[in-house]
């Protein structure tokens, strides 16, 4: 096959998981011919897969992998920490982020967000608290989200007294 069949097979992928069939996003992803299975796009896509089916133990392994291809997108670490989140394995996800962070750190919101939920329900209220400053002063949406966040309900009444 060629890359443009791989291109094809990933469009396809990604206009079926938009459309919700799980099964036939699989089965384009399935097709593509070995040598290119482990590139960064298909790794992507693998991703992409698993989250909509919330297969978090697959999620594990393909962000695992897809931040390993490309440590410097954020890509891979997020969905990797989100689906140890999903598996009740917070203090890994933290962990997971906190490796990411020099990398990331500097650009990323996403990171200092999820590290401020994963430290709010390990039950580190002042570190949750600065990292949602760090996620708030890389871009504001933040501090929005953060209002209707369960992850982050411990400081919610301080979302609110300081406005």
């Amino acid at each position: 096959m060629s890359p443009r069949s791989t291109a094809r097979r990933l469009r396809h992928s990604a206009g079926y998981l938009g459309l919700g069939m799980i099964a036939e996003a699989a089965r384009e992803l399935d097709g593509i011919v070995d040598q290119d299975r482990l590139t960064p796009e298909v790794m992507s896509a693998r991703v992409d897969l698993h989250m909509h089916a919330k297969q978090w133990d697959l999620v594990v392994a393909a962000s695992r992998e897809l931040a390993q291809l490309v440590p410097e997108d954020d890509k891979g670490w997020i969905s990797w920490a989100f689906a140890l989140r999903e598996l009740n394995r917070v203090e890994e996800a933290r962990t997971v982020l906190l490796g990411a962070e020099p990398r990331l750190g500097k650009k990323c919101g996403i990171l200092h967000y999820n590290l401020a939920c994963y430290h709010c329900l390990l039950g580190d209220r002042k570190e949750a608290k600065r990292r949602l400053a760090l996620a708030s002063a890389i871009s504001a949406e933040w501090k929005n989200a953060a209002r209707d966040d369960i992850d982050l309900t411990a400081l919610w009444d301080d979302l609110t007294t300081t406005e």
